[in-house]
């Protein structure tokens, strides 16, 4: 249901946007095209908050659950502009985070914690006819990368996977000058990666459903 929602909002709003994106390809004929003052390049701090699905389990447990600790972390983005409203965004951070079993192994507890790193790459387009305030949407990839991973209680040796995801990507920019601005993002991540995980002598494997959402506000700078 989530994912079904995520991709109606994104379709619609670049339904929205095909008429001004023609008007872009026309206006790529005349001067002053690319970028305006003061230059093609972006970058803001955000305060993020990764929420996550909390769906998953253990293959050959019927009623079997995983559950997610939930985190707010600083978050860095770069944006370059091709264009007044083609750009590209990368975003870095790092969280940390625990796993837990549910449902009909809830018994079992904790299962471990984890550092999470989710470098993410979105294809933007951007607004320009809402004067300082200024909409876009976006697109990508993801690849996320699961380091310092540490067992919790009876459980030994887990090891979940590094794996690619799409993302999904709507938010605005109130530009208070040139330069400065407040962003609002949230993002929209599928990634399930598979994990392995010992209990006494018995060996554990499943799928993570995290499926996070990524919920930020913070300062644009422009450059």
């Amino acid at each position: 249901m989530i994912k079904t929602s995520a991709g109606a909002l994104t379709a619609a709003l670049l339904l929205l946007a095909a008429p001004a994106m023609a008007a872009d390809v026309v206006a790529l004929d005349q001067p002053g095209a690319l970028v305006e003052a003061p230059g093609p390049w972006q970058v803001r701090l955000r305060a993020l908050g990764v929420i996550t699905e909390d769906e998953g389990g253990v293959d050959g447990i019927p009623g079997s659950d995983l559950h997610y600790s939930d985190t707010v972390v600083p978050e860095l983005d770069i944006t370059y502009y091709f264009t007044n409203n083609i750009a590209a965004e990368l975003i870095l951070g790092t969280t940390k985070a625990s796993v837990f079993t549910g449902g009909s192994i809830d018994t079992l507890g904790k299962v471990g914690s984890t550092w999470i790193l989710p470098p993410t790459l979105t294809l933007q387009y951007h607004f320009t006819n809402f004067g300082a305030f200024k909409p876009y949407v976006g697109a990508g990839v993801n690849y996320t990368v699961f380091y310092n991973q540490k067992d919790s209680g009876p459980f030994t040796d887990m090891d979940i996977d590094n794996t690619f995801g799409a993302a999904l990507q709507v938010g605005f920019d109130y530009m208070v000058d040139e330069h400065w601005g407040f962003n609002v993002d949230v993002k929209k991540i599928f990634l399930e990666p598979d994990w392995t995980a010992n209990l006494g002598d018995t060996k554990l494997s499943g799928k993570a459903d995290l499926n996070p959402w990524l919920i930020g506000a913070g300062v644009t700078y422009r450059f």
